[in-house]
């Protein structure tokens, strides 16, 4: 025992701290919200403290999936995230593809790619509103304006004002801030490839359509996954760039997130609480089986 206790103690002693924060800030509270979402607690604006609750089980868990409202919110968040990753994935590969020629305006295109990241989501929802604006005709402006005067007329529409798919038009704005950060990635993992791996397949004659199947494409997978995570995980959780452009009371736009906030502003916070224990199960569907995997591939 005091061999094991000399040789675990002090890193245990080390790390102790952190252990004890995420414990108390991550992991009781995730507990802690649960039970909420199990009570029919709320109260009201007009009195003080919390109003008498019981323990309803999941009944606040039906009563949201029976929701058309909610119903929407999930509809939204999934075409939100499909949007949202394809355009990514796509736009950052094809960016990290270009400036993996190592063209000597590489710093500045680089730059360019990576600057919406450094805006934050409250101001770039600022600015995508107004590019998003629904007038048309003698009202238009943004990109409605930009088609009208190029007489593209047919392009123009309501953008988020849909109420089918005008979250995608969102989807839209959060492409242009990430796709950057997705191009960073596969950027590190294209100058990551050794170049002896390319003149070997290049020497035994295989086509540049060839090299980049079969040799680069095999070794650019871990970042593509690992990007799919990280961009699937930030969809889940999407809030403040939806709200900034289309106000948290749209019922086009609305998502899961979104009907957390609105719960907890009407003092709804058992529903509240059931939202955001959803959320957590979406995001543990994405991220468990990656650990899984990666733990296996570890081992």
């Amino acid at each position: 025992m005091p061999k094991k206790l000399k040789r675990y103690g002090p890193p245990l002693l080390l790390i102790s701290p952190s252990l004890v924060l995420v414990g108390v800030f991550v992991y009781a509270l995730i507990i802690a919200n649960f039970q909420t979402s199990l009570t029919d607690i709320s109260s009201a604006p007009q009195t003080t403290g919390l109003a008498p609750h019981r323990i309803v089980w999941f009944e606040n868990y039906i009563n949201l999936f029976k929701s058309d409202a909610f119903q929407h919110s999930l509809k939204n968040l999934v075409l939100y995230t499909v949007t949202f990753l394809a355009g990514t994935m796509f736009l950052g590969f094809l960016w990290a593809w270009l400036l993996e020629k190592r063209d000597r305006f590489e710093g500045i295109f680089r730059t360019v790619f990576l600057f919406p990241m450094a805006v934050s989501s409250v101001a770039a929802g600022v600015i995508w509103r107004w590019l998003l604006n629904s007038n048309q005709g003698v009202r238009a402006s943004g990109l409605n304006r930009l088609f009208q005067m190029l007489h593209l007329d047919f392009l123009q529409n309501n953008w988020w004002n849909n109420n089918s798919i005008g979250i995608m038009a969102i989807a839209m704005a959060a492409i242009w801030q990430l796709s950057g950060y997705v191009m960073a990635l596969f950027l590190a993992g294209f100058r990551g490839i050794p170049d002896e791996l390319r003149e070997a397949a290049r020497v035994d004659g295989a086509s540049e359509w060839k090299l980049y199947r079969h040799v680069l494409f095999p070794q650019l997978s871990p970042v593509a996954l690992s990007a799919l995570i990280i961009i699937g995980h930030m969809s889940l959780k999407a809030f403040d760039l939806i709200v900034s452009i289309s106000k948290p009371a749209n019922y086009q736009t609305k998502v899961p997130a979104v009907d957390m906030y609105i719960f907890k502003s009407q003092y709804y916070y058992a529903s509240a609480a059931a939202v955001g224990v959803i959320l957590l199960a979406f995001v543990l569907v994405l991220i468990v089986p990656y650990l899984v995997r990666m733990a296996k591939k570890e081992k």
